[in-house]
């Protein structure tokens, strides 16, 4: 027998943000970000929300002038009233965050967190106390802060400093090895600076993005052996559409397996006119793809051939993924488990019934030259046959009526 290895995660620190628990025993969170101009109430609110709605657990924002601090408490008293109060949102600050900080108490006081860059709080002579200012606010207001390391925005000075001792070197190291290193001391050397200034060790996250898949893995294992800090995974720029999909993937699974990662983003380039939250159900299906959380029940279906000579399966599957997205807020509350259902609609007589009888439910459509009868498997059993024009209702009936029995606890 083959068994399947149990994926061993690292237990790291852990932070309470807002009232959620990141790092420690908790589950890996779905964190996305907004790209609304947050002094922009109204439409950052809807975002938020959407975002929220998607299965974001953490939602971060721009807090990049004036105007955007300002709105940060309305954002929070509009997002209470509405029902997403718990929801954490996290400020994104930049250059001015000491500034902004300082002169609107309450966006210091309302965010849940605050998200520090230790490339971009000051140069030179401004970045230690600058950066100083931002942690004895998180001190004074009990915030946690992710210091959060960016390939595109390097500590100069310290890349600097190690690019010419390892020009010194006899045996110099290529320029990429340099970099990945600077980051990892840049984010451990400024936690342990935040800690000197007198932030709790259970205040801080950490992340150090780039852009290359196998950059990421190299940095992210090292940086796991040397802290103990929640780690945020994710590449900083993934790209747009299969790419930022595919990158995303590749690099987030081999760290999860390997049980590194507190919380992810996947940090996609919209296509145009594709939903904010695409990045969302991109995150939830990475991790539940690699069997560390489910989120909803997803839907195998077979990727279509000569056999399949009707696209009648893959409009039914999108249709169902769909449905079941749709019905996922009420189901989540009704029906507890339901998002570990497996489904499946195939294509044809090849894989079909076999696919089905290994799902908890799953329809064989008929495929080109076979009757048009559609067999529905519940728990490894034929247990119907649509014909006809319906299939596609009568199968989302029959759905919801096996969710109904197997988990609704109140039956």
């Amino acid at each position: 027998m083959v068994a399947i290895p149990k994926i061993d995660r690292k237990i790291t620190g852990q932070v309470v943000v807002g009232k959620l628990t990141v790092g420690g025993r908790a589950p890996v969170r779905v964190q996305s970000m907004t790209d609304t101009d947050t002094a922009d109430v109204q439409k950052t609110v809807e975002q938020i929300i959407t975002l929220a709605r998607a299965g974001s657990e953490i939602v971060r924002i721009t807090v990049n002038n004036e105007a955007s601090a300002a709105a940060v408490p309305e954002i929070k008293r509009i997002l209470e009233d509405k029902g997403f109060g718990d929801l954490p949102i996290v400020g994104d600050f930049h250059y001015n965050g000491h500034t902004l900080l300082e002169k609107y108490p309450d966006c210091a006081r309302f965010l849940d967190k605050y998200r520090i860059n230790p490339g971009n709080v000051g140069f030179g002579e401004k970045h230690d106390p600058q950066f100083k200012m931002i942690i004895e606010k998180a001190i004074q207001y009990d915030k946690p802060v992710r210091i959060g390391v960016n390939w595109g925005s390097i500590d100069q000075a310290l890349s600097t400093k190690m690019m010419d001792e390892n020009a010194r070197s006899t045996n110099p190291k290529d320029a990429d090895e340099i970099l990945r290193e600077v980051l990892i001391i840049s984010a451990i050397s400024s936690a342990e600076k935040a800690i000197e200034y007198g932030l709790s060790p259970n205040k801080i996250c950490i992340s150090c993005k780039v852009s290359r898949v196998q950059d990421l893995v190299a940095v992210y294992r090292e940086l796991s052996k040397r802290c103990d800090y929640p780690l945020h995974l994710g590449l900083t720029e993934a790209g747009m559409g299969s790419k930022g999909i595919v990158a995303s993937s590749a690099a987030l699974s081999i760290l999860l397996q390997e049980g590194i990662g507190d919380t992810i983003r996947i940090s996609l380039t919209p296509e145009p006119g594709a939903p904010r939250e695409k990045e969302v159900i991109v995150a939830q299906e990475i991790l539940q793809t690699n069997d560390i959380r489910s989120f909803t029940p997803l839907v195998s279906s077979c990727p279509g051939c000569g056999r399949t000579t009707s696209s009648f399966f893959r409009e039914l599957a999108d249709s169902i993924q769909s449905f079941i997205r749709a019905q996922m807020p009420e189901w989540k509350l009704r029906y507890p488990g339901v998002e570990k259902l497996k489904i499946a609609v195939m294509g044809c007589i090849v894989n079909g019934p076999g696919e089905s009888k290994h799902s908890d439910i799953g329809i064989s459509l008929p495929g080109s030259g076979e009757s048009p009868v559609a067999p529905v498997f519940i728990d490894g059993e034929k247990a119907h046959t649509l014909r006809g024009e319906t299939i596609a209702e009568d199968f989302k009936k029959i759905l919801c009526d096996y969710i109904e029995k197997r988990f609704n606890i109140l039956r």
